[in-house]
């Protein structure tokens, strides 16, 4: 009956068909037999109620008749038949020993049926429901301990019918965020170690069972010991429709425990797949909290459940469940609706109705039979412990089938009855029974207490505690049976014996009394340390690996590179099947039961420590590992227990390697020291170079010298920046930083460099810094005598007074100005404006670590700070210094209308805050920035930049200063405002260019808000002058001198006019007067521009001030050095040296203002003010006219009278102003932007070309690109002729960054090749082909480039290894390509033999022959071009194509032949001709 319905959920499972056949054909027979002859068997049926309430019953009163009858016949002959078997028992039993009673039982009611039988593989069928207990959880599947010492295991795919699913859509799974697979969607895979545990109790049903030794078991891989592969052999599923199969819904009643999986998860809690029909499981969240897992993630959809029926829905739908282990643990059933109903794990009631040797026989709930074997019995004799009709709680290991009547094996041991794991009770503590007894210990005595003679023994190790002894383990030597009562292993004898594994749900110890077993030193992998030197026994010699037995079945592996110091070519001649190895263990992996480990004899003879963990890695640890990467920069190491570490180049050697991987290849040993560990990140540093055994004598010890020692030694190294010095007599070496020594003897350092050679002694140098690791010092020049005397006293606050020199370093620089360390306890504090007498020259803000003399101006005891000064005014009053930017100390030393220059403090929102003195500020209002309307003003001005300005108000009692950038009179609101009254025809007005039109100026009069228009046909007088040139020359804000044609009052219109004609030398004269009153042109105000030698001054000044300490990192060290070195007293510092000069003088006087571009009042074509034309033409120009203004000003206004308008199209630009015009009106040309780059180079100003090419940039369209590419090019060039590799480099990159990448690389190769830099462009082309190994053009030009060079044999190569690369579309291509330069700058026949391979392959590609013969032309053999014309005419072709190449040849003749070969052409083309009409007639 249950074979029926288990037909029906076996066709609906998806199990494979073979399967379902042999499960189906097998329980078909006992179905045949039941219909024909009724055995006494049951006849419930699962579908069926077993007792319906009130006696109700489905059957008609004709079949209960039936029944009845039958019935009553059948107890007669079931009477009858026991009655005479019982007979034939107790005639059996007086002729036997009583110890083989095992078929019988002292109830003799149901003898002959019941037999305690173990379980083992033969009696495992599929379809069996069986309690496991989990060993171990692998990846892919789960080990179990089955009942009588069997093994199973249960596919992933055999988990849930959910988690199977999950699996199959696993790709659209992996697909999710996983934010999303966390939270929203937890239907993601879960391990399978997430569900499971070992121990925990699993409910399963056999689905297969295979032969001993198959290898089809799905989910384990190969097997790495005895458990694995003893559990290939059952496969289990946990699926709950395949374990619930038979219950019922009527079941599900409080207590009822069985296995479920998660089908969802709602917004309360879970939705269970319970394997029963019409029922869904429910379990709250709060519920969930309960189980044994962790509380703080959701379960997974598809993870098993054990749970326990709490209470049943009013609509029978659903139940809720518990998963608290207590309820599940103590859940028991008293009563079930079918013998299907009966899950494995579940805990009966029972009554004891047969007590034998062997076990005990049980009448399960009062109907159905069952057996308990003595391994499921707690320890003791059963027959003491437990009486006929004795009630106990058993739980049901598995149903035994095939039984007619269904039949249970029951577990009555503690440890499966309470759901536990097997413990040992030690003291009042309990351990588990793995804990208790690890594999491998040594068991002195165990006692034998029973013998299965075919199978084994059963040993007490402890009270409680009981073994196992495989008949195999017993001896080395093969033991057919084993006897109770006789022989070396009888009842109640003593042995040695080891443990070698456990059987969980049984609770006892896998043990073995072999010999060998006992003396073996390993029996895990577990049990072997890592570092250990053993003796092995070559196994196998594979081609990946050499295979080595340790110990008994643990083996070990090597790999090739572990097979010796150095690589073997034959390993097979060194390592032989059955030969002994000594090795080390390098590596033990007991998840995967592997060992590693090495033959190196350097690692085996080792005396050093063992580095096996992140702990062992002890900074100083001298150990040996081995290289497993090398690359350039670093060497990758690794030591025991795959822990890895890193060697940096510096310190894989002493000397320098020319290649890390050629000098230390992949395996080979190396001794290291572990210079720094970081726990953190597990980063270990090594270095070879330290774990020399010569490495402490290697480094110098500096002991000897002391910071501040003076010193004096010989050069031995002239570097690029420092000298290595040898100090005498300590022999320490030292560096000197070469800027330091040229300050010292006042040359340049390239002077220095030319003068100074290795050899050279030098004295009085100072100890500054102290290196002892790498063992060498920093030394500097000593400062100069006078310096010494000057300093003597020591410094304090109380002795420093006003007007002293000091000497400081500067630190750093806040809103104060710099701050200077004069000594450890006193600083001090260096404003801008104190920095210079002029500010443009000086250095109002000195380089950080720069170090300077100054005076002390202040002393504030109570902060500890001093107010220093470094104007040359103050620090050499007598030298009468001209004074460009007089100290301003308080508001009286300002007046209103004075010109003063200032540092920009802050910029506002209203504009800006200037610093004047030390505390005076003064206010620029936004109105009083420009002359003009300037929207984005702020990105003008930054901080701490110089500006120039006017003094407009002085309030002493608000102590505020109002200044003005803006030029002209201070009263400039009290000026009357012109108005259209009092403007008449022909009236000479100042303007200001408001806008610029392609027709024309619109002029706005200055003092009004009249605006006009100045027509384009007004500019020039000369007729045929290109007036759109000279247009585009004027921007807004330009001043104008114009005049009035004519006023239209009624529309309010104004036209002005420019031409020079309309003006006489009066009307410039008028503005005289003012200017004169200046004594000179008035000072441009606002932002001071730095000269063109500012940059080379402040170099000058930083070299001179600079104390000449080493840079990048030997820097960092002198100045963590220097602090402690001072001691409290006074810095070192030449006192007399002119630090703040600049380098050209100071030639101008004192008060003359600076020469700069005054464009205050527009620029003009006719240039109606000479001054500013003069100064727009040249610079140094400007200089001349400042001295001799008065004598050139007639003689310049004659000149300037002439237009020069019409000529500046054709007239070559020759200054920085002209270019500028130029490319104001073409701001796109690359043409002219390059002319300019050019024009700074030949004066040569090189960073300008750079500042002008990166302008250009940013100025040209972005659409341009080519006009773009072309400026990259020629920065390119720039670099490439002037830069550095650095520059170059960084150029190219940006340049291929923003143009077409091939394009600039195939340019930068070109640049190398026409600045004669082969090698360099060589390079260039193998980066460019590896790059681009997809272009045809970029293989050819690499050819050409070698064949130009002579380099025939390297161009050649390239053609096989670009046809490896390319496309094949582009093959036949670039063989035409290298056969054509072959031809130019090779061998042309090796040109003609490329050339006739491609005309005979693809005959029909006309342009290949026309290509062959325009080279075969090249070389004047006419011979040869006619013979090539005759075989390609020959071919089948177009007319028109016919006529190409008949003209191609005429002219070539002409070229090249004569008059009768130009004959002969022309009969081939009528020949050719008449030919082709006469084929097409037929």
């Amino acid at each position: 009956m249950a074979a029926g319905k288990k037909r029906v959920l076996d066709e609906t499972s998806g199990h494979p068909k073979a399967k379902k056949t042999k499960t189906d054909d097998f329980n078909k027979k006992p179905k045949e037999k039941v219909s024909k002859a009724p055995q006494p068997a049951s006849t419930l049926i699962a579908d069926e109620i077993d007792f319906p309430r009130g006696g109700g019953t489905s059957l008609t009163p004709l079949e209960v008749k039936t029944l009845r009858a039958e019935a009553a016949k059948e107890a007669d002959k079931e009477l009858f038949e026991d009655s005479a078997k019982e007979k034939a028992v107790k005639r059996r039993r007086k002729s036997e020993a009583s110890g083989k009673s095992k078929a019988t039982d002292k109830d003799g009611k149901k003898a002959s049926g019941i037999r305690i039988e173990h379980l083992n593989y033969k009696r495992v069928v599929v379809g069996m429901k069986i309690l496991g207990q989990v060993v171990a959880v692998e990846p892919l599947a789960l080990i179990v301990s089955l009942p009588n010492q069997l093994f199973a295991h249960v596919p992933i795919t055999q988990i849930s019918t959910q988690l199977t699913h999950i699996l199959e859509n696993m790709d659209d799974v992996e697909m999710q965020s996983v934010d999303e697979e966390e939270e929203v969607s937890p239907s993601r895979v879960p391990d399978l170690f997430e569900i499971f545990q070992p121990g925990q109790y699993v409910r399963a049903v056999v689905t297969a069972v295979h032969a001993p030794g198959a290898t089809d078991a799905t989910g384990l891989g190969r097997a790495r010991d005895e458990v694995q592969k003893a559990s290939r052999r059952v496969e289990l599923s946990l699926v709950p429709e395949k374990v619930n199969e038979g219950v019922a819904k009527a079941d599900l009643r409080a207590g009822f425990a069985l296995s479920a999986s998660v089908k969802s998860i709602e917004d309360h809690g879970y939705i269970l797949d319970l394997g029963v029909p019409d029922v869904s499981g429910f379990l709250s969240f709060k519920d969930a909290q309960k189980g044994p897992f962790d509380s703080d993630k959701k379960l997974h959809i598809g993870r098993l459940l054990d749970v326990a029926v709490t209470k049943m829905s009013g609509n029978g739908r659903t139940c809720n469940v518990s998963v608290d282990l207590h309820t599940l643990r103590s859940a028991s059933l008293t009563e079930v609706t079918s013998v299907n109903s009966l899950v494995p794990g579940a805990l009966v009631q029972s009554l004891v109705t047969a007590v034998q040797p062997d076990g005990l026989i049980l009448q399960v709930l009062g109907f159905f039979d069952g057996t308990v074997d003595q391994f499921h019995l707690p320890p003791g004799d059963p027959e003491e412990r437990y009486k006929i009709g004795q009630k106990v709680k058993a739980r049901i290991l598995y149903d035994i089938s095939p039984s007619t009547p269904p039949r249970f094996a029951l577990s009555l041991a503690e440890h499966v009855v309470k759901y536990d794991i097997k413990s040992v009770e030690s003291g009042a503590a309990t351990t588990e029974l793995r804990e208790a007894y690890p594999v491998g210990t040594v068991l002195e005595a165990v006692k034998v207490i029973r013998v299965e003679s075919e199978r084994g023994l059963i040993v007490e190790v402890s009270p409680g505690v009981e073994g196992f002894v495989h008949i195999s383990q017993v001896s080395d030597e093969h033991v057919p049976t084993l006897s109770a009562l006789s022989g070396a292993w009888k009842i109640g004898t003593v042995h040695r014996a080891r443990v070698t594994g456990y059987f969980p749900l049984d609770g006892i110890l896998q043990l073995s009394l072999k010999p060998s077993v006992l003396s073996q030193k390993f029996l895990q992998v577990g049990d072997v340390q890592v570092g250990e030197v053993l003796k092995g026994t070559v196994k196998k010699l594979a081609d990946s690996a050499l295979f080595v037995s340790i110990s008994g079945n643990v083996d070990g592996v090597i790999w090739p590179n572990h097979y010796a110091d150095i690589t073997l070519k034959h390993p097979q001649k060194r390592f032989k099947p059955g030969g002994s190895l000594k090795c080390r263990v390098l590596v033990v992996d007991p998840e995967r039961k592997r060992i590693v480990l090495t033959a190196k004899k350097t690692l085996v003879e080792s005396t050093l420590p063992i580095v096996a963990q992140l702990s062992d890695a002890q900074v100083g640890v001298v150990t040996h590992a081995v290289v497993f990467k090398a690359s350039d920069k670093s060497l990758q190491i690794e030591f025991y227990n795959n822990l890895k570490a890193i060697v940096p180049a510096r310190e894989a050697s002493e000397t320098a390697l020319s290649s890390l991987p050629a000098a230390f290849p992949i395996g080979k040993p190396v001794q290291v020291r572990i210079i720094a560990v970081d726990p953190e990140t597990g980063r270990i540093t090594a270095s070879i170079r330290q774990a020399t055994p010569n490495y402490k004598s290697a480094i110098t010890d500096i002991s000897g010298v002391d910071i501040g020692d003076i010193v004096e030694g010989v050069i031995s190294d002239i570097r690029k920046d420092k000298a290595v010095i040898t100090l005498q007599p300590t022999q320490v070496t030292a560096l000197l930083s070469l800027n330091n020594l040229a300050n010292r003897r006042e040359v340049s350092v390239a002077q220095l460099r030319s003068t100074l050679k290795v050899g050279d002694k030098l004295q009085d140098l100072v100890v500054t810094s102290r290196n002892p690791e790498k063992g060498f010092v920093l030394v500097a020049t000593k400062p100069k005598e006078k310096e010494t005397v000057l300093q003597k006293g020591h410094l304090s606050l109380d002795t420093v007074q006003p007007g002293q020199l000091v000497g400081g370093r500067v630190l750093r620089h806040n809103r104060h100005g710099a701050l200077i360390k004069v000594t450890n306890s006193i600083s001090g504090i260096l404003h801008p404006t104190d920095a210079a007498d002029d500010y443009e020259s000086g250095k109002p803000f000195p380089a950080v670590d720069s170090v300077l003399k100054a005076v002390v101006l202040s002393v504030d005891k109570d902060r500890r700070q001093l107010t220093l000064s470094t104007r040359m005014s103050r620090l050499f009053p007598g030298q009468g210094k001209p004074i460009v930017d007089r100290e301003i100390t308080t508001l009286k030393d300002l007046k209103v209308g004075d010109t003063v220059r200032g540092f920009i403090k802050s910029v506002a929102e209203h504009g800006l805050f200037v610093t004047l003195g030390r505390e005076i500020d003064a206010r620029v209002q936004i109105k009083e920035l420009f002359d003009d309307y300037v929207k984005d003003w702020k990105s003008r001005f930054s901080v701490n930049q110089l500006v120039k300005g006017r003094i407009l108000s002085v309030d002493t009692e608000k102590k505020q200063i109002e200044m003005s950038f803006r030029s002209g009179e201070l009263k400039r609101d009290s000026r009357s405002q012109l108005s259209w009254s009092d403007l008449t025809d022909g009236q000479k007005v100042d303007g200001r260019v408001k806008r610029v039109e392609d027709y024309g100026l619109f002029i706005e009069i200055e003092g009004s808000k009249i605006s006009g228009l100045c027509h384009k046909s007004e500019l020039s007088d000369n007729k045929d002058a290109d007036v759109t040139l000279a247009l585009r020359s004027f921007r807004e804000g330009d001043k104008v001198k114009a005049i009035i044609l004519s006023i239209d009052r009624e529309k309010r219109r104004i036209s002005f006019g420019l031409k020079p004609s309309y003006f006489e030398e009066k009307d410039f004269e008028q503005e005289e007067p003012d200017s004169e009153d200046d004594d000179g042109p008035a000072p441009a105000l606002g932002v001071v521009e730095d000269g063109g030698d500012s940059d080379e001054a402040e170099e000058s000044d930083d070299d001179a001030v600079a104390d000449g300490g080493d840079d990048g990192d030997d820097q960092e060290d002198s100045e963590g050095e220097s602090d402690d070195g001072e001691d409290g007293g006074a810095m070192d510092v030449d006192l007399t040296m002119e630090l703040q000069q600049s380098s050209g003088g100071s030639a101008a006087a004192p008060g003359e203002p600076t020469e700069t571009l005054n464009l205050e009042d527009g620029f003009q074509w006719s240039a109606p003010n000479p001054d500013d034309d003069v100064e727009m033409e040249s610079d140094e120009e400007s200089e001349d006219d400042g001295q001799h203004e008065g004598k050139k000003k007639k003689k310049k206004r004659k000149e300037i009278e002439k237009d020069l308008t019409a000529d500046m199209h054709t007239k070559v630009p020759e200054s920085n102003a002209d270019f500028e015009r130029l490319l104001l009106g073409s701001p796109n040309s690359s043409y002219l932007w390059i002319q300019y780059m050019s024009f700074q180079l030949q004066i040569s100003e090189i960073d300008k070309a750079r500042e002008i090419a990166k302008r250009a940039l940013k100025t040209i369209n972005f659409r341009e690109e080519q006009e773009k590419l072309n400026v990259w090019i020629a920065l390119l060039n720039l670099e490439n002729v002037y830069g550095t590799d650095e520059s170059l480099e960084s150029t190219f990159k940006d340049a291929a960054r923003h143009n077409d990448s091939k394009t600039v690389h195939l340019r930068m190769a070109e640049i190398f090749e026409q600045s004669d830099k082969p090698e360099k462009a060589e390079e260039q082309f193998k980066r460019t082909v590896k790059k681009f190994s997809q272009s045809s053009k970029v293989w050819t030009l690499f050819a050409e480039h070698y064949l130009k060079r002579g380099m025939l044999e390297e161009a050649r190569k390239l053609l096989p290894r670009s046809l490896q690369s390319l496309e094949k579309r582009k093959h036949l291509k670039t063989i035409c390509k290298f056969a054509q330069l072959e031809y130019k700058f090779g061998d042309p026949e090796r040109g003609k033999t490329i050339f006739e391979g491609i005309v005979d392959s693809h005959p029909k590609r006309w342009d290949m022959w026309s290509i062959y013969v325009d080279m075969e032309a090249g070389q004047g053999d006419i011979n040869s071009v006619r013979n090539l014309f005759n075989r390609v005419l020959a071919l089948k072709m177009t007319s028109h194509k016919a006529k190409s190449f008949f003209k191609k040849w005429l002219e070539l003749e002409r070229r090249l032949g004569d008059e009768e070969g130009q004959a002969a052409v022309k009969a081939k083309a009528v020949e050719w001709t008449q030919r082709a009409a006469g084929n097409s007639e037929s």
